[in-house]
């Protein structure tokens, strides 16, 4: 074996000397000529110690370039149609390699009791949109509750005046009760007055009797009587000067009364404003009572929606009772269960009576509203009248303040007849005096009179008796007098207790309006509440629409099944799977490519493939992946191919070229390759000097004629024999050949 490779290495050798060495000669042999030696040496000569190579010419050219990696073929979209609700299957299924449209009806699923409770979602959503407007009445009842607690407080303000009138008025009395004390008290000295007249009448009538009796001188006895005269005259004038106290007290009293008519005149004018009070209030309460009203009518359609939602049970649970009793018999339920749902079907229809017996306690509740309207009415007549009545009261008032003025006026009259009184009292004091004188002359006329002396001794001891019943009547009329003082007293204490009431009716009606103020923020609280029971609502019967949405699975595109869908009569649950759909029209081809050629691909490049069963598919990069795969350090690429007649199917195997930018190459043999010192791969070229130089290359291409390789410039003179003999700076005579050879 040893001899057959020297041998060959030894014709290799040969074969390569006479083709780089011994060319023209052996052109010549083959042509048929005879070489001459005069030639050779002369190229000798010529070439001298110049190493003898064989040069291409070569000029770049665009090469078009490409990226070639291998993967395979995907569906479009594949998607795993899965139940959102559970319930069994009751259409005819479809079998797998049927194509199916868009949207089109995949499984179906039984319905059950979904649409009694969408029934009953609803009537709870009529429920709470009925309660919307009840407490909207109710805040209509509070704003209204508001104006009738500002009544209440004006009709407590309106009250302290009069409370402070009747005060005014019982200290106005206390003033008359003193007044009446001191007309008791100066009526005493009139009583004493008067009995010192009968204790002295009495002497007179003695006088009168010893005189007729003891036949005194007739001077003696005249003038014992007209001194007699004297004292009672003297009675007289203290009479008159007593009478001077009562009258002033009698002017005090009227004076006295003139501030209570005024107290009660100011009552009067003070009852005007509480009567308008209440009839603010009684026309305050008409609003409530329409609220009132507003608030039954309300409660109507809640009590309809209570009803209907009764009867939504009452059918549901007599269709659970139908069912339970047709399980029962054919032995798929047991009697306790028929019984819990006759139970549950007796508690639907009690339910029923109870919604219908409250829709009929609502339609009550809107009469019994309008009776209190109506009242509400006949309280703001009454309040008008009360209001009428207290304009009277004034005016009556004014008529009792006049009457006290000419009562003043009387009384002072009375004093003005007092003294009078006194000046002739005085005059018949001086008058008694002068009887004295007369008195004398009469002693004989007395003496007729003793029998007239007798009775007028009986009058005088009857004038005491008398005298002294007055006196003690004025004693009495001081106490009675004392006694009205403590009453007036009492009634300053009362009226100071009715102000003090007043003003704590004050704060009662204040706390009332905070409380009508409270009432407004729990009726907006409410409507808040009622608000948000309509948007649960609204999303309960959206989620029960959504539910029976569910029920009908269709196909999310236009595909193929992948597989059966869900059997007839079969059970499926949320993620239960219905069918797999997939999209080949357009299929994608999905390759990997390095990273040494990423940079090369871009989105929209044409893409050819060739199937592994011979068939060529061309295409767009559709997609290029940013993330390279962490095992190979290769990027995902797709490219979308048409696939109208769904021929190509899903994981066949593809060879995948993907367009690139084109570059500048020279073709050249493979075997002009060459390594430099460094282990570089390049070729030997002939510069411009004659000598041999090294340029490193990049294999841009493979083919049958040979390579494309860049890095050489527009223009190269590339060495293709005769390179592996040459370094670089070495003189060499190149002979250049044609590209085809």
């Amino acid at each position: 074996m040893r001899f057959f490779s020297i041998v060959t290495a030894l014709l290799v050798s040969t074969t390569l000397y006479l083709l780089v060495f011994e060319r023209e000669a052996v052109r010549a042999f083959a042509a048929g000529e005879t070489a001459t030696e005069t030639p050779v040496e002369t190229a000798q000569e010529e070439v001298g110690d110049r190493v003898s190579v064989v040069a291409l010419a070569s000029t770049a050219v665009q090469i078009e370039q490409g990226v070639l990696v291998r993967g395979r073929t995907e569906a479009a979209r594949q998607v795993d149609v899965r139940a959102e609700t559970t319930g069994t299957v009751i259409s005819e299924p479809l079998r797998k390699g049927a194509f199916v449209e868009a949207g089109a009806l995949l499984c179906s699923i039984d319905p059950g009791t979904r649409e009694v409770s969408l029934n009953e979602t609803m009537a709870r959503l009529a429920e709470a949109k009925s309660r919307l407007p009840e407490a909207e009445a109710r805040l209509a009842e509070a704003l209204a509750a508001v104006p009738a607690a500002e009544a209440r407080i004006a009709e407590a303000r309106a009250r302290v005046p009069e409370a402070k009138a009747r005060l005014a008025e019982a200290l106005a009395n206390v003033p008359a009760a003193e007044a009446r004390l001191l007309e008791a008290r100066a009526s005493i000295p009139t009583a004493e007055a008067r009995l010192a007249e009968a204790l002295a009448s009495i002497p007179t009538a003695r006088a009168r009797l010893a005189e007729a009796v003891a036949s005194i001188p007739t001077a003696e006895a005249r003038l014992a009587e007209a001194e007699a005269s004297v004292p009672t005259a003297k009675a007289r004038l203290a009479e008159a000067e007593a009478s001077i106290p009562t009258a002033g007290a009698r002017l005090a009293e009227a004076e006295a009364s003139i501030p209570t008519a005024r107290a009660r005149l100011a009552e009067a004018e003070a009852s005007i404003p509480t009567a308008k009070a209440r009839l603010a209030e009684a026309r305050a309460a008409v609003p409530a009572s329409e609220a009132a009203l507003v608030e039954a009518k309300s409660r109507l359609p809640e009590a309809e929606a209570r009803v209907a939602e009764a009867e939504a049970r009452l059918v549901e649970a007599e269709l659970n009772l139908n069912a339970a009793t047709e399980l029962a018999r054919t032995g798929y339920a047991s009697e306790t269960r028929v019984a819990a749902a006759e139970a549950a079907a007796e508690t639907a229809r009690a339910g029923v009576h109870g919604a219908r017996s409250q829709f009929e306690g609502a339609r009550a509740g809107v009469q019994s509203a309008m009776s209190r309207l109506k009242g509400a009415h006949a309280s703001v007549q009454a309040a008008i009248g009360q209001v009428e009545g207290a304009k009277a009261s004034v005016q009556a008032a004014k008529g009792q303040v006049e009457s006290s003025l000419a009562a003043v006026q009387a009384a002072k009259g009375q004093v003005e007849s007092a003294k009078a009184a006194i000046a002739s009292a005085r005059g018949q004091v001086e008058s008694a005096k002068a009887s004295v004188q007369s008195a004398k002359g009469q002693v004989e006329s007395a003496k007729a009179a003793v029998v007239s002396a007798e009775g007028q001794v009986e009058g005088a001891k009857a004038a005491v008796a008398s005298a002294e019943g007055q006196v003690e009547g004025a004693k009495a009329g001081v106490e009675t007098a004392k006694g009205q003082i403590e009453t007036s007293k009492a009634s300053v204490e009362a009226a100071r207790s009715g102000i003090e009431s007043a003003d704590a009716g004050v704060i009662t009606a204040v706390s009332a309006l905070e409380g009508a103020k409270a009432g407004i923020q729990s009726a907006n609280s409410q409507i808040e509440g009622a608000r948000a029971g309509i948007q649960s609502a609204e999303a309960t019967v959206a989620a029960a629409d959504k539910e029976i949405e569910r029920l009908e699975i269709h196909a999310p595109f236009a595909g193929l099944l992948e597989s059966d869908t869900a059997e007839l009569g079969a059970l499926l649950q949320p993620g239960g799977l219905c069918a797999t759909v997939i999209q080949l029209d357009p299929i994608k081809l999905v390759g990997f490519v390095p990273e040494t050629e990423v940079d090369k691909v871009r989105h929209g490049a044409i893409a050819g493939a060739r199937l592994a069963t011979g068939r060529q598919v061309v295409g767009k990069v559709t997609f290029l992946s940013r993330s390279a795969d962490p095992a190979t350090r290769t990027f995902r690429v797709e490219v979308a191919v048409p696939n109208t007649d769904l021929s190509i199917r899903d994981g066949q195997t593809a060879e995948i070229v993907i367009e690139a930018d084109g570059l500048p190459g020279h073709l050249i043999p493979q075997s002009a390759l060459t390594l430099d010192d460094d282990g570089a791969l390049g070729v030997r070229i002939v510069d411009d000097q004659q000598r041999a130089g090294f340029l490193p290359v990049a294999v841009l291409r493979d083919t049958l004629d040979g390579i494309y390789v860049s890095g050489l410039g527009e223009t190269a003179n590339i060495i293709v024999v005769g390179q592996e003999y040459v370094t670089d700076g070495v003189p060499v005579a190149p002979t250049f050949r044609e590209a085809a050879q």
